[in-house]
């Protein structure tokens, strides 16, 4: 019996391009899915890909027609730890030294060079039959817009959003590379207060929807998180559901991580790992705890607090370390408070293999996020053996059990919570996670529950593979 036919849309995949949780996910989830279903990736060739490394080979061309100009479209073609990826290349969307734009604004041609890359899906769809095409954030939300103008196109469409805060828009100048009917320029459609908007596309024709977590898809309904767009995502909810995300334990396992000082399976041997990155680092005192931020420099991160709350905790016993890059004013902020204090250190860069450092040797992880749609940092951290002190939001809430509450024969994970996003209530938080630190006998407790908890794709997987039997009217279990 052949197995059903899957194309997944991303705009990053790792290790072939990633600027976020995005990448990690189109990387794990599709091999997590491989088993039962044949999935290929679709995803662009940005100039930064080393095509010679990953042996990707040219495969079919075309030429695309948006406005008055046509684009040369090429597809290349590679297998990857026994999944089939297709890249797109073609000069607009893929010639750019990032993906899509500085840290501080996007280039100015992205809606043509995504609507090219969106176009590129629909002409493989036509070449080659999928019986489901999942597409991931704006950067692919045209797709399920774009198959409903071809009728000889049968594939049923999930659209997965990872972030709403990120929505893909643009001016309504920008239309004419769409390739659309002026008719979609609508209040239903792409239209938002005169602009464009890809995401709404993928909301309003995918038939249906997911979140990255159960939590996250509730508040996305509501102003407060909705990001203007909760009143729309209201009128679809009923294909509307949350899957919280996974954990690549290939890729994130203390077990058999390379770029760890030492391999690791208890807190003995973990030591080890927190020993060499002091030294790395030239902070002090192994017998301090060691707390961590590691995530992109953003209000959405919840930067400003994290700023206010290092001030105040490097006056206690401790080392603070923050890795991350992205707008200039919070690594200004950041690098001004860190040459104040001998006991923190920040390191002004994405560097995953420093991030899997810091993991393996930090005792907390701080998560200050305003919003946080899932979060993979949290399940990396007490896989790695440390305890996240968390805002109550998103896939946060999902993922991170209050400590209070500990029994060890759950199978939820735990760590520090805190509700409202105050500096008193983080600071709160902090100070709960400094006397838990000298109660070590508790402490260890939640580190080694953590460690042995599941929180590898499995589950998750069997939850898309469910909504991927319901689209095309299968019975499920």
């Amino acid at each position: 019996m052949s197995k059903t036919s899957i194309l997944f849309c991303a705009s990053e995949v790792y290790p072939f391009a990633k600027t976020g949780g995005l990448a990690d996910v189109a990387h794990a989830l599709p091999r997590a899915l491989s088993k039962e279903y044949d999935i290929q990736v679709v995803l662009p060739l940005y100039s930064s890909i080393n095509t010679q490394k990953y042996s990707i080979k040219e495969r079919s061309s075309f030429c695309l027609t948006l406005g008055s100009m046509e684009y040369a479209v090429e597809f290349l073609a590679t297998e990857f730890e026994g999944i089939e990826y297709i890249f797109v290349a073609s000069d607009p969307l893929t010639h750019k030294e990032c993906l899509y734009g500085t840290p501080t604004e996007g280039y100015s041609d992205n809606a043509l060079r995504f609507s090219i890359f969106n176009h590129a899906v629909v002409e493989l769809l036509k070449r080659d039959s999928y019986s489901i095409v999942h597409c991931n954030d704006w950067q692919s939300a045209l797709v399920p817009l774009l198959i409903k103008e071809e009728p000889e196109i049968k594939s049923k469409t999930l659209f997965t959003i990872h972030n709403l805060a990120y929505q893909g828009i643009f001016s309504y100048e920008d239309y004419k590379f769409l390739g659309l009917d002026e008719k979609y320029f609508s209040m239903e459609a792409l239209e938002f207060y005169g602009q464009i908007n890809f995401l709404k596309a993928g909301i309003a024709f995918a038939d249906k929807i997911t979140t990255v977590s159960p939590n996250y898809a509730k508040e996305i309904l509501t102003a407060e998180f909705g990001c203007g767009l909760e009143g729309f995502l209201k009128h679809h909810s009923q294909k509307l559901s949350g899957i919280l995300n996974g954990l690549d334990l290939e890729h994130f396992s203390p077990a058999t991580d390379t770029l760890i000082k030492k391999t690791y399976t208890n807190l003995t041997e973990k030591k080890e790992n927190k020993k060499a990155y002091l030294q790395e680092s030239g902070l002090g005192g192994f017998n301090k705890p060691l707390f961590a931020f590691i995530g992109r420099l953003t209000e959405q991160k919840g930067i400003e607090l994290l700023c206010s709350a290092i001030e105040k905790l490097a006056d206690f016993s401790c080392n603070i370390v923050i890795l991350g890059d992205g707008a200039q004013k919070y690594s200004d902020a950041i690098k001004e408070i860190a040459q104040q204090h001998k006991n923190i250190h920040f390191e002004y860069t994405y560097n995953e293999a420093l991030s899997h450092r810091i993991y393996a040797s930090c005792d907390f992880l701080l998560m200050p996020s305003l919003f946080e749609p899932c979060g993979l940092n949290q399940l990396i951290s007490m896989s790695y053996g440390s305890l996240p002190i968390v805002h109550k939001v998103g896939g946060l809430k999902d993922s991170v059990s209050d400590y209070k509450q500990f029994k060890s024969s759950s199978k939820n994970s735990y760590g520090i919570l805190f509700k409202d996003a105050s500096l008193d209530n983080f600071m709160q938080a902090i100070e709960e996670g400094l006397i838990l630190y000298e109660k070590k006998r508790v402490y260890n407790s939640l580190v080694k529950h953590n460690m042995q908890v599941d929180f590898s794709w499995k589950k998750s997987a069997q939850k898309y593979a469910k909504i991927y039997k319901e689209l095309l009217g299968e019975p499920h279990a």
